[in-house]
């Protein structure tokens, strides 16, 4: 099954800028907050969050799932974006069973440095030794 393109309006990187939730100087305490839309190895970056992402294109924009970690722990969710008519992102970012944040993001570049990969559980107790 060929996969639906993520329309070109939509498609490349884009830094969050603005969330309803995550603010201040932590809100980009790892690296720029960042959102991929490309339709193959996408990734997020907010706060403490890394995930992986599947975009699929819809008639008003793009919906994605997610499946990362929030520091250690895993979590997946879901969200979307639509096009504001001065051309950035406006989205909502859902945990589930958790929070939803609404975000502000604008056109990007590729970072230098990969988003790295979500942290294992693992990975917690490995740390601490």
């Amino acid at each position: 099954m060929e996969q639906e393109l993520i329309p070109s309006e939509y498609r490349g990187w884009w830094r969050i800028i603005e969330g309803s939730h995550w603010r201040g100087k932590d809100f980009e305490r790892p690296g720029p907050a960042l959102i991929s839309l490309t339709g193959h190895g996408d990734r997020l970056r907010i706060f403490v969050l890394l995930a992986h992402v599947n975009c699929t294109p819809t008639k008003s924009g793009v919906s994605f799932t997610w499946e990362g970690a929030w520091e250690f722990d895993p979590v997946s969710g879901s969200g979307h974006v639509e096009l504001d008519e001065d051309g950035r992102l406006l989205g909502v970012i859902k945990i589930q069973g958790g929070d939803k944040c609404r975000f502000t993001a604008s056109r990007s570049e590729e970072p230098d440095e990969p988003i790295p990969d979500p942290p294992s559980y693992r990975d917690k107790w490995r740390r601490r030794w």
